[in-house]
């Protein structure tokens, strides 16, 4: 009987397999640590950069009212979005909340819209004006720190602006998140257009961990040629959608994305976080590297010693998470900076796993 393509693709899948075992058996024969190895880090030209350090063009200088752009320089620093992003936006819908056409500084316009960035009122938070304290579905902020979330307000609006780019795709993907803030992709190209005139390098810069030009360099820092291609598998995953329970391929949730990415190089592991959390051995904070898992006291039913969300370590302070459906899509992103983060763990040290690779070697 003829092989079918799909059993062909999984012949050669397990192949490379079996022969990366071969390559590394010698280790495996040694000692655990050699096997694991200890390289890693972020690669020099790949180095987390501020998406912030884009200087004003003369066209920014001229067209954008002093305070407004202070306002959108603090908002974006604050939240991690690009300001000449927030910037183009305030200037398509309002230019800069210089309009006078209805729903700019008062009421709304034909569509619900209000204020300078213009929500939509159900958008901010059900109404125009209402306290920070209070509970709320919206985007409504308080930008200058008198307890009130003023959708007129150019500091208010500004800063719930950047937290709505932040939280559908920014600063890695620009685009998505503004065709979330208004679903037309001709609003996008124009919005795209401004900001890269507002910037002195005429670009709408991304973080060097979203550009795939840097994919290369981090999986060249891995280990050892295993933690590669768990690294390949997981960033080739950036950009699709987070879903609970989902293992791709075209969406994952936090653990599954981890143990579709161990799949791939003909390992298993727990699908689950609650699962991962007990399987791999513990790490050391600051002896953490590639392929190694970082959970977080976060999300219902965790607790202390029982988290709920988990990541896969790329380098030194970032890694590749599917973090919930209103986060964003899959990106890379830091950890250091997480006060809920619990602890490393390394799934390669498991004794499981290794007997897993001595059984594909032996299967030769």
């Amino acid at each position: 009987m003829k092989a079918s393509p799909s059993r062909i693709a999984v012949a050669i899948g397990v192949a490379a397999v079996l022969l990366l075992v071969i390559i590394m058996s010698p280790m495996l024969m040694t000692s655990i640590p050699s096997f694991i190895g200890s390289g890693g880090g972020d690669p020099a030209d790949c180095k987390p950069g501020a998406v912030q350090g884009e200087e004003v063009s003369d066209t920014g200088v001229s067209d954008i009212p002093p305070r407004m752009l202070e306002l959108y320089k603090k908002h974006g620093e604050k939240i991690g979005v690009q300001w000449n992003v927030l910037a183009a936006v305030g200037k398509r819908e309002t230019d800069h909340g210089r309009s006078d056409l209805p729903g700019v500084k008062s009421g709304t316009n034909y569509a619900g819209a209000a204020g300078p960035m213009q929500f939509l009122i159900s958008t901010w938070g059900g109404k125009a004006q209402l306290s920070v304290s209070e509970e709320f579905n919206g985007y409504a902020s308080d930008g200058d720190g008198d307890g009130i979330g003023d959708v007129y307000n150019p500091a208010d609006a500004i800063l719930g602006a950047a937290k709505m780019l932040k939280r559908n795709g920014a600063p890695e993907n620009v685009r998505r998140a503004l065709f979330v803030y208004n679903r037309a992709w001709w609003y996008v190209d124009q919005v795209m257009e401004i900001a890269g005139k507002y910037a002195k390098s005429g670009e709408v810069k991304v973080p060097p961990e979203a550009d795939p030009l840097c994919d290369e360099p981090i999986v060249a820092g891995a280990p050892n040629e295993l933690v590669k291609r768990i690294l390949a598998y997981a960033l080739a995953q950036r950009g699709k959608p987070y879903l609970w329970g989902g293992t791709g391929p075209d969406a994952f949730d936090c653990s599954g994305i981890i143990y579709m990415a161990y799949q791939s190089v003909g390992l298993s592991i727990p699908r689950t976080t609650f699962t991962q959390w007990p399987f791999g051995v513990r790490i050391n904070p600051g002896q953490e590297q590639p392929g190694d898992l970082v959970f977080f006291n976060a999300g219902p039913g965790t607790g202390p010693d029982n988290p709920g969300h988990v990541g896969l370590v790329v380098s030194k302070g970032k890694m590749v998470e599917a973090r919930c459906r209103l986060c964003g899509p899959i990106k890379v992103t830091t950890y250091d900076d997480r006060t809920s983060l619990m602890g490393f763990t390394r799934p390669l040290m498991n004794p499981d796993v290794l007997e897993q690779l001595k059984k594909l070697q032996n299967t030769l």
